[in-house]
Formats: C-alpha cells, structure tokens, sequence
C-alpha cells in the first residue's frame, strides 16, 4: 500500500479523538534541532498570539484486535485497515513539518497484537523523532492501557503530554459497549502517568539534566451520548479524575453514529453537540471559578438546561445569594455572578480600590452587563428600571422564542442544532475535531 493512502486511511480514522491539545508546555528551538513548541499549543486551534495552529494527527494503525461496539475501528467492522511503520510515520511527520504543514504530532493507535506491541512501536516512532531526527517539537501520544509500566514510562520520556481514555462514564457502560476493557486497565496507566509526573518534578528540582517526563501533563476523552449516563454522573466523574489524577484536561466528545447495533443509538441520530458545549463550560466552573460539582447538578436535576449556561442557571435556582454589591463581595462571589469573567473579577477588585464603582464605571472597565447587572447591586441600588424574580431573569436570559420552548422542555428534551441546516458528516467531523 503505498503511503499516501495509509495517510488517508489513519488520519480519516482518528478524526474521532478530541483530546488533542498542547497547552501548557514551551519550548524553544535549539541549535542542531529543528521545530519548537510554544504554550499557545498546537492543534486545530488558536494560540494566545490569534495564530491557527495544527498537529498531524493520526493514528499508528486502525487495525485493531478489540471489539468496541462505538468504534469504526472495531474488529467485527469491514473497514479498509493499514499500519504505519515507525520510520514511515517519522519521515512522514518531518516532511510535513518542514513544508510547514504541522507543528507537532498527535499518535494514538488501534491496539495491533497487543497493548505492549503496540506501545513499543509508538516508542520507535518517537525515538526516530526525537533522537535521529531531532525534533524539538510538541508531540501528544496516546498511551495504551494493557502495556507494561515500563514502556508507559518510556513512551512519557519522549512525549509532552499523555493522555488515557476512559471512553465511558462507568463500568457497566464499558462492560455493555466495550467487553475487551476495564475501568482498572484504564485507570491504572493513568494513576502511573500521575506518579511519575509528580516524581520527575521532584527529581527536576534536584538534578539540573534529569530528563522530563510528560511536561504538559496527561488528559482524557469521555464519548458523550452512546450510554444512557447522565450529566450528574459525567460531571461528578470529571471532578473526581481531576481530584484524583491532576488531570489538565478532561474531553468530552458528543458521539457520532458511525455503527449500527442494537445497544447504540440509532444510525441517523443527530450527535448530542449541545449538551458536549454544556458539559464543556460546566468543566470550566470546576476548573477556573470554585464550583462543585453537587451545586451544577443533583439527584433530582442530572441534566444541564439547554437553554441557558450552567452557571446561570445555577444563579437563577440560587437568587437567595443575589444580588451582590460589587463593591463589597468577595472575589470568589463575584466569580458565581453570570456575565463575569475571571479577567472581569480581577478588574473590579483593582478598580474598587480607588473608589465606589456605579453601573457606567463597570462598563467603563470591561465588564459585559447583560446578564450581570440582574444579579448585582452598586453602591447599594439595581440598575434602573430592572425587576427580578427568577422567571423574569430567564425570560431576559433568553430569547421569547426559546422561552416558550423552556416550559414545554422534558427530562430528554429535543437536541437542538447548531447550523442553519441539517448538518452534513463533513460538518459534524469538523465540530469533533474543534474546526467548528
């Protein structure tokens, strides 16, 4: 098969992989080496800088001895299979770097004979980068649960960042949809990357040449929408790896009928995109503005509302704690008020310091009201002409329209559409991959 043609098949094959981004590590091009990698990140993307950046992503092989019931790649499915060797994948990663088509790599791989086989050659490929090539660029890889610690720990030595994925919310679900895998193979690796991490930056500090071990850390990918797990169960899920295993990033990827069988969702089912964007800015209160899980969602509410943010809807079920005067609350409440930032935050704190804010001088430092001003108070008044219950905060949320279409809304409400038209797989492989 010639190589062009095995591209075509193993980058079409890893399409459906989202855990794909290099935040968090830099490193500058040396003398003898050839390409760098800047925290702006590479993939699919946009650095800090505005630049659109991109990765080769790909995968070692889509053959695979597993029979994953979600994946294309499964065993039982009749799909054209291929395998890179590991000096095609390397000259084929520097040739399209040096025509400034990539920045990095990303490699993930079906399992070929067996974990350990098939870590071992994603390890060649990387040493042929690394040492004969000497590439200094990002390389993201995908670490095999099943193979030996040893060569997880190898594979970390040559990579920046490693990731592991669970695919599914719980054991039953991987047990239903993937009976060639276990939640203790997955999160084994994932608690060695977790180890060896925490250990290298120990070692780091004491000796100046020790070598680096995943940099930018590890992540994880969650399919979203083949089970019937819900929101409550994959948020609490989420909180409890970052907790756990330091986790930069957890991925949810909205599922895309690619099978036809009786467990999964029907073939023509529309992937669940808006719930992936509500899970998505749920990851962010956890991450960056103090939320817990158990606030966003409970036993009685386990499914985020479509028509507005989880944080304003958190506000509007919790308007007890509102309004907050903005020149006396605190910054971890003012974080929990819709409508500001972590930047929007950090203003109002250093601004207040010279004097009372009003309403103007919010907007006068960046802060965005349409949201904001229901839930705040300056200098002890609303802004003018507002009422506030909880009804006329939502109603002003979101548009009439969609009001309306908030009390008829059921448990499993209608996933509505992000395009103006039924999207095509074209348009549906580009949302997966971040191009939309």
């Amino acid at each position: 098969m010639e190589l062009m043609d095995k591209l075509e098949i193993l980058s079409d094959a890893a399409k459906y992989d989202a855990a794909c981004t290099s935040s968090g590590v830099s490193r500058e091009a040396r003398p003898g080496s050839i390409g760098s990698c800047s925290l702006g990140g590479i993939c699919h993307s946009f650095a800090a800088d505005g630049r659109c950046i991109s990765l080769l992503k790909v995968l070692m092989t889509n053959s695979c001895v597993y029979d994953c019931k979600y994946c294309v790649n499964r065993r039982s499915n009749d799909v054209r299979r291929a395998v890179f060797t590991p000096r095609e994948l390397a000259e084929l990663t520097i040739q399209f770097y040096r025509r400034n088509y990539i920045e990095g790599l990303f490699l993930s791989s079906g399992i070929l004979k067996n974990p350990s086989y098939t870590c071992e050659q994603m390890i060649e490929t990387l040493e042929l980068l690394r040492n004969e090539y000497h590439f200094n660029g990002y390389i993201h890889a995908k670490a095999i649960p099943g193979a030996d610690d040893a060569l997880i720990q190898q594979l970390g030595l040559l990579a920046d960042r490693m990731s592991v994925n669970i695919e599914l919310p719980s054991q039953q679900s991987l047990s239903l949809l993937a009976p060639d895998k276990s939640k203790t193979d997955i999160l084994r690796p994932m608690g060695l990357i977790t180890q060896k991490i925490a250990e290298n930056t120990t070692e780091i500090v004491r000796y100046q040449h020790t070598p680096k071990f995943a940099p930018a850390g590890q992540s994880t990918q969650m399919i979203i929408g083949a089970t019937p797990d819900t929101d409550f169960k994959i948020l609490n899920l989420t909180q409890a790896l970052y907790k756990k295993y330091s986790l930069k990033r957890v991925f949810y990827s909205a599922y895309m009928p690619v099978q036809s069988d009786s467990l999964l969702p029907a073939i023509d089912t529309k992937p669940p995109l808006l719930r992936e964007h509500r899970l998505y800015q749920a990851d962010w209160l956890l991450r960056f503005y103090g939320f817990d899980a158990s606030e966003l969602l409970d036993e009685q509410h386990q499914s985020f509302n479509p028509l507005v943010d989880p944080k304003c809807n958190w506000a509007i079920n919790h308007m007890e704690q509102f309004p907050v005067e903005v020149n006396k609350a605190p910054y971890e409440m003012l974080l929990r008020v819709p409508g500001i930032g972590v930047k929007s935050a950090q203003r109002i704190l250093q601004t207040r310091r010279t004097g009372p804010i009003s309403f103007d001088g919010l907007k006068r430092i960046g802060v965005v009201l349409r949201r904001a001003q229901y839930f705040l108070l300056c200098q002890g008044k609303m802004a003018e002409g507002l009422r506030v219950t909880p009804e006329s905060v939502l109603r002003a949320l979101i548009s009439k329209q969609d009001y309306e279409a908030a009390l008829r809304v059921q448990e499993q409400p209608q996933q509505l559409s992000l395009f103006d038209r039924d999207p095509t797989k074209e348009d549906l492989a580009k949302c997966l991959t971040g191009q939309i």
